[in-house]
């Protein structure tokens, strides 16, 4: 069956966005989406890059990894709903992603000066294999293993809800602990945010010169949710295994 017909929750990856447009003849390609990546990662490094100057000069930036947080995703859920919005929503989720990193990652920049670069290296290497491994189909993006990545990230993102919440009643989750359960959670969860690149991929090959132009935007911010998830876990399960050895 193909992907046309499979239906997910997920907004990132359901196919309700890559709906044809009355409005435009032009086609979604891959080199447009490579550019908006591109872009919007630099405007993401910028951000990170100012965040840890205001740290380093005595300012909490615990405001800027909250806000961050919380408007990404509500800006994720209006994306959701208003797609034709997505050229003009991805640049402030941009915005609100770099904010959430650049505070994250000045912490631990504080404490290990080299963690952040080197949780960049691991991340790009990470995507690149990931690419190899789906452009030489060694690794073929079936239904079974569609249900599996999604779920499996559902069921993570429902763990981090929880012990969200638990953390405003004083209960401290083993997630965020360096322990070694907490250590193994974490690897499984980059594992997940690794593969969910594979859905980024299929989706965008099957859909390249047939989804409106301005559906770019939507896949360049599918990438985006991704990388930055695939980040997020290298650099926080870096950084626990940093703490514990």
């Amino acid at each position: 069956m193909g992907l046309s017909n499979y239906k997910t929750s997920n907004p990132a990856f359901n196919d309700y966005f890559w709906g044809r447009s009355r409005s435009s003849g032009r086609t979604m390609s891959v080199g447009g989406i490579f550019v908006k990546s591109m872009i919007c990662i630099a405007g993401i490094a910028l951000i990170v890059a100012y965040i840890w100057k205001l740290h380093s000069g005595g300012m909490n930036v615990r405001w800027f990894t909250l806000g961050g947080m919380l408007a990404a995703i509500v800006i994720s859920i209006v994306i959701s709903i208003r797609t034709h919005w997505a050229p003009f929503l991805v640049p402030l989720y941009t915005i609100a992603k770099g904010c959430f990193l650049g505070g994250l990652s000045a912490y631990i920049k504080a404490r290990f000066p080299n963690l952040p670069f080197q949780a960049i290296g691991v991340t790009i290497i990470t995507f690149f294999t990931v690419l190899i491994l789906y452009q030489t189909r060694i690794i073929v993006v079936t239904k079974k293993l569609r249900s599996v990545i999604i779920t499996s990230a559902a069921s993570i993102f429902l763990v981090y809800i929880v012990s969200w919440i638990l953390g405003f009643f004083g209960i401290r989750s083993f997630i965020w602990g360096t322990s070694w359960v907490a250590i193994v959670f974490t690897l499984i969860a980059a594992i997940v945010a690794s593969f969910t690149l594979l859905l980024d991929f299929d989706y965008i090959e099957r859909k390249k010169d047939k989804a409106p132009k301005s559906k770019e935007w939507l896949a360049t911010w599918g990438l985006l949710v991704s990388l930055v998830w695939l980040y997020t876990e290298i650099l926080r399960l870096m950084n626990k295994l940093a703490i514990r050895f």
